[in-house]
């Protein structure tokens, strides 16, 4: 296990406010240990998890951030490993060494007055939901199947906080504590009025996603598509083959700053979807920039577009091609505008602590008990 490099909780003390709820919170956040928080390239939920440590810690909550050494954050850190085990092949197989960094915050739980893990393949905290001296609530990021759903069922009582409306449709007979969407860094993603005369696909290179689709719409529209991500087996299998370096180009997985760069100059982001998705976090990305998105309605796509305003939501490929010009044509400012007002950093702190706050508050006592 890596150096004990955080201080408890920070020094904060949990008081009740007269609601009776903390109004100083002990929060344990884990995240997941396959890279850094933030990730260095991408990871999105690294990156979402990095905005709410550091929202939480702006507002004088007390952070414990379990993921690994070399991450960097205003939170206390415990570092459970000092790299994760993408850069750390050594670190396997991945599921105990997610396992160890939920544990570790477990066995701390006396520390904290809610614990909160993110879960990137699968709710392994369920395992110690009843273990726990503290409240553990679980985010997954993905979207379950109906065997998964079943299987979770097990620990019916524990709670999940869903990043989507549609996500918690899929949690049915679980316990949903509340639905928050995620947000973006909005200062980090740049406002950009003239756009280049270039669609882009970014997200990971899976049949699910839709880069074929997004090359076939771009190649029907007329405009060149740019595709920004991981080199994979199914990039070299399916993808390249198509890519002639002028129509379609591959830009390659891009970082922080470049993918901004990528966003903000593309004329509209295209997100034809072939699997249900429980959010997307390069829509908001791209309304951020004031890029508006052309998508097809799967998953969360309906209820995180606002069809007409910050991008167009589409039923078949061939009614997103036709309407992609109308979607490259919408105000910029104000899908930027839009977007800061849904995505915003403050917006998701105020969500997870309203839900943190109503998980850690004291159970109501039974009349005529009074609590010493």
């Amino acid at each position: 296990m890596g150096d004990e490099r955080d201080q408890a909780t920070g020094g904060v003390t949990s008081a009740p406010g007269p609601d009776g709820r903390n109004q100083c919170l002990r929060i344990a956040l884990v995240a997941p240990v396959a890279q850094p928080v933030p990730p260095p390239r991408s990871g999105s939920i690294e990156t979402v998890t990095d905005l709410l440590a550091r929202g939480l810690v702006a507002r004088g909550h007390g952070v414990t951030l379990f993921a690994t050494g070399s991450s960097d954050t205003p939170a206390a850190l415990h570092p459970t490993f000092a790299e994760g085990y993408h850069a750390d092949t050594s670190l396997w197989p991945w599921e105990l060494c997610e396992l160890f960094n939920l544990a570790a915050a477990v066995e701390r739980a006396a520390d904290f007055d809610v614990i909160h893990a993110q879960a990137e393949y699968a709710p392994l905290g369920l395992a110690f939901a009843r273990l726990a001296r503290a409240p553990m609530v679980q985010t997954v990021h993905h979207w379950p199947s109906d065997a998964e759903v079943a299987l979770w069922s097990r620990y019916d009582d524990a709670p999940f906080i869903a990043v989507s409306n549609a996500q918690a449709q899929r949690l049915r007979g679980l316990t949903v504590a509340g639905v928050v969407h995620h947000a973006v860094d909005t200062d980090a993603l740049p406002f950009r009025a003239d756009p280049e005369d270039y669609l882009l696909f970014l997200g990971r290179f899976t049949p699910g996603k839709g880069v074929l689709a997004a090359i076939d719409a771009a190649r029907r529209a007329g405009p060149r598509l740019l595709l920004a991500a991981a080199e994979n087996a199914y990039y070299r299998e399916a993808v390249a083959p198509l890519v002639d370096g002028r129509r379609v180009v591959f830009r390659g997985e891009v970082g922080p700053d470049a993918r901004a760069a990528l966003l903000g100059g593309a004329r509209a982001l295209l997100y034809p979807v072939e699997a249900d998705e429980p959010f997307g976090l390069v829509l908001a990305e791209a309304m951020a920039c004031g890029t508006p998105v052309a998508a097809l309605a799967r998953g969360a796509v309906p209820e995180l577009v606002d069809d007409g305003v910050t991008g167009g939501v589409f039923e078949t490929l061939d009614d997103l091609v036709a309407g992609l010009s109308r979607v490259a044509a919408l105000d910029r400012a104000r899908v930027r505008a839009r977007a800061v007002e849904r995505f915003g950093s403050d917006r998701m702190v105020d969500g997870y602590v309203e839900i943190y706050s109503a998980l850690s508050a004291p159970a109501p006592l039974p009349r005529g008990v009074s609590r010493r």
